[in-house]
């Protein structure tokens, strides 16, 4: 059967054209080109890198009309601490950055001598963050920010983000091609937003850029730029581990609560990875966490564990980044190891924290995450109920509240 021309030509334009699906993308994306005018950006980078531009609506935590928030899939949040701190895990990574910590021995010993940020941290981030190089990441960061910008839970946020993307492609820090991201648009091999990128990357060979895509030196410079911006101390530890004397009141076990570390040794905390505690360092405030309850090891943490939060607010992030970078040095596991324990779901913490609030224990914010202030107010809760006092968020505290306490 023979077609005739016109629709020929009809079907092959249709074919050949770029079908807009979303109108109201594209008018989003055309609005933003005063804000990218004043941060610098020419107008050719601009209209080059959005043409086209598409909006990916499979990433996750987006707020798409008719569609109910996803759960959080963060591991930091829906992993118990064994899980997450895998000492099996632990220990391959810790294999591994043995040997990198002699392939760039030199430069890791300048970055400290600059920046102060001992080499097993950043490596130990760079572990966490993609495996060494080894994660795939294979998005397209503009394409990720300018979606998350258009239709994402944190608008203004990611808009600041995808600006600044377009700026760090504008002054040609890397090519389109080359500049993908997990899906939430971390980039580089120790996963920075574009924002930081700009504030804290480091041309180390003077070539004008910062190259935290593939070279290893300059990526880890920007890490050890970041936390030394966010007051790394250097000679300083991340954390110690301790043993809580027995009765401890678990509920002294936040943030917010901090002694100088001798005070808490003559308290009755030890020391329980057979550190010494240096006599400069019994006047250093520090909290202590206890990310199983009791069911797990204890931890001292000083001001550098704070700044290690700078990078992920996790505390199980924290905890990996920190006892992972002690492998690199030492191949010790913990002193004391973890006990079979298990979460409630997100939707039953909710639950709990809005519990806890609505009776005066907690006062921060609703997000379904077992956090140091939330199982500080469960310890509240219990022990201003008559339970057995552990600060820890499980199904006999959940029924008890559902109950009506």
């Amino acid at each position: 059967m023979r077609i005739r021309l016109p629709l020929f030509l009809a079907l092959f334009l249709a074919a050949a054209s770029p079908v807009h699906a979303d109108p109201a993308f594209d008018r989003w994306l055309a609005a933003q080109w005063p804000a990218a005018q004043a941060m610098g950006i020419s107008r050719a980078t601009f209209e080059r890198e959005t043409r086209g531009l598409e909006p990916d609506l499979s990433l996750p935590d987006l707020a798409l009309p008719g569609k109910p928030k996803a759960p959080d899939r963060q591991a930091e949040f829906v992993q118990t601490p064994a899980t997450y701190v895998s000492d099996k895990a632990i220990a391959t990574y810790a294999a591994r950055g043995r040997a990198l910590a002699r392939q760039y021995g030199p430069q890791l010993a300048a970055l400290e001598k600059r920046f102060g940020v001992p080499g097993p941290i950043l490596l130990a981030i760079w572990a966490r963050e993609t495996s060494y190089g080894g994660a795939k990441l294979d998005r397209d960061a503009l394409r990720v920010l300018a979606t998350q910008a258009y239709v994402g839970r944190r608008k203004d946020e990611f808009r600041a983000e995808f600006l600044a993307a377009l700026k760090i492609l504008d002054e040609g820090h890397v090519a389109r091609g080359q500049m993908k991201s997990s899906w939430a648009g971390a980039m580089g091999l120790t996963q920075f937003m574009p924002t930081g990128y700009l504030t804290y990357g480091v041309d180390l060979d003077g070539d004008g850029t910062a190259n935290i895509w593939t070279d290893v030196p300059e990526a880890l410079a920007a890490t050890a730029s970041l936390l030394k911006e966010k007051g790394w101390q250097p000679g300083k530890r991340w954390a110690y581990e301790i043993t809580v004397p027995q009765g401890f009141d678990c509920t002294l076990a936040e943030p917010e609560t901090r002694l100088p570390i001798g005070e808490w040794l003559k308290r009755g905390v030890t020391i329980a990875d057979g550190r010494r505690v240096p006599p400069a360092a019994l006047k250093d405030e520090a909290s202590i966490i206890m990310p199983a309850g009791p069911y797990g090891p204890a931890f001292l943490t000083p001001d550098n564990y704070f700044v290690l939060k700078s990078y992920n607010f996790a505390d199980l992030y924290v905890l990996y980044v920190g006892h992972l970078a002690d492998r690199i040095e030492d191949d010790k596991p913990f002193a004391q190891g973890w006990k079979d324990i298990a979460l409630v779901k997100t939707a039953d913490l909710e639950f709990m924290q809005k519990v806890l609030t609505r009776e005066g224990f907690y006062a921060d914010k609703i997000d379904g995450k077992a956090g140091m202030k939330t199982r500080s107010a469960l310890g509240a809760y219990q022990k201003a109920k008559g339970l057995a006092v552990d600060c820890w968020p499980d199904a006999a505290v959940l029924a008890h509240m559902k109950k009506g306490g």
